[in-house]
């Protein structure tokens, strides 16, 4: 079995048990993350190939974590997880890429991305659940971080903070490939949207 075949069967059984653990139906989950119902049949059948921007949405209305539907269980106290292990939820046009290296346990779990974002490339976020805080720390290049329509530019050695609950994008500025860490604070608990 391949790795994304392994991991996309790990999504299925993960988006199913949190489905059903917060009651909802197929249409219901559809419906809420607007995602449709033959998707996300396909998708609990561990068929197609869902995008980042499926995945957030549908995590964000079971009010867990992206890497909750994508990671099995914990296989010891310390976890070290190398970059080129985990596949790129998103690529960019011009050679960009974002990989969720992991997420902390606990009752306000913490996600940590690996991005580049190469001159050009552009992800745009949908806003997320209530109490979500976004950190981008720039380690070389610079990138224009906007939120809820007001451009930042952020450069290597810099670090910028932001309420998740608002539109925002990350887009590659500058001359060379910019790398940067980001991290994503949930609120606590399973909140499930309505």
């Amino acid at each position: 079995m391949t790795e994304t075949a392994a991991t996309l069967r790990t999504v299925a059984q993960n988006v199913r048990a949190a489905r059903i653990r917060a009651g909802l139906s197929l249409e219901e989950l559809g419906r809420r993350a607007q995602v449709s119902k033959d998707a996300l049949v396909g998708l609990e059948k561990a068929q197609g190939n869902p995008n980042l921007a499926t995945l957030v949405r549908l995590a964000d209305t079971l009010g867990i974590s992206v890497s909750a539907l994508m990671q099995g269980r914990p296989e010891g106290r310390v976890r070290v997880v190398a970059a080129d292990s985990v596949a790129p939820l998103w690529t960019g046009e011009h050679g960009g890429e974002a990989r969720l290296m992991l997420t902390t346990s606990g009752p306000a779990p913490v996600e940590v991305w690996r991005w580049q974002l190469a001159p050009g490339d552009e992800y745009s976020s949908h806003p997320h659940q209530a109490g979500v805080v976004e950190t981008v720390s720039v380690t070389a290049g610079r990138m224009t971080l906007v939120v809820d329509g007001t451009e930042h530019t952020v450069e290597a050695g810099r670090t910028a903070t932001f309420d998740g609950d608002a539109p925002h994008t990350y887009r590659g500025s500058g001359t060379e490939t910019c790398h940067l860490t980001m991290t994503v604070h949930l609120p606590p608990g399973p909140g499930i949207a309505p």
